[in-house]
C-alpha cells in the first residue's frame, strides 16, 4: 500500500495491514455530517477532549478503501490509541492547513 503525503494521505497499521487514510472532500463532509463542525473537532482534539468514538469515525470516513465499520473499530481498539495517534495527527493537520 502506497501512501502519498502530497495528497494529505496517512498510513494506519492495524492487524498487520497498512490502511491508507485520505482526507478527501467527500470523506470530510461525511465525517462532518456525523460529528459536527470539523474545526470544533480539531479544537476538542487539541484540548484532549476528543472521544474514541469521534476518532474512530473520522478515521473510518477517511479510509481510502472500504472497510466494514465494526471490523475497523475492533481493529482500532486492538491496536490501541497510541498506534492510531500519528495518523490522526496527520488528518487533523490536513483539516486545519489543507494541502
Amino acid at each position: 500500500m502506497t501512501v502519498n503525503p502530497l495528497r494529505g494521505e496517512a498510513a494506519l497499521v492495524l492487524d498487520g495491514q497498512t490502511l491508507r487514510l485520505r482526507p478527501s472532500f467527500t470523506a470530510l463532509v461525511a465525517a462532518e455530517a456525523e460529528l459536527g463542525p470539523l474545526f470544533a473537532l480539531c479544537e476538542r482534539a487539541a484540548a484532549g477532549q476528543l472521544t474514541f468514538a469521534e476518532m474512530a469515525a473520522l478515521l473510518w470516513h477517511c479510509l481510502a478503501e472500504p472497510t466494514p465499520r465494526d471490523a475497523f473499530a475492533e481493529a482500532l481498539v486492538t491496536g490501541g490509541l497510541a498506534n492510531a495517534t500519528p495518523a490522526l495527527r496527520v488528518l487533523l493537520g490536513q483539516i486545519l492547513a489543507g494541502r
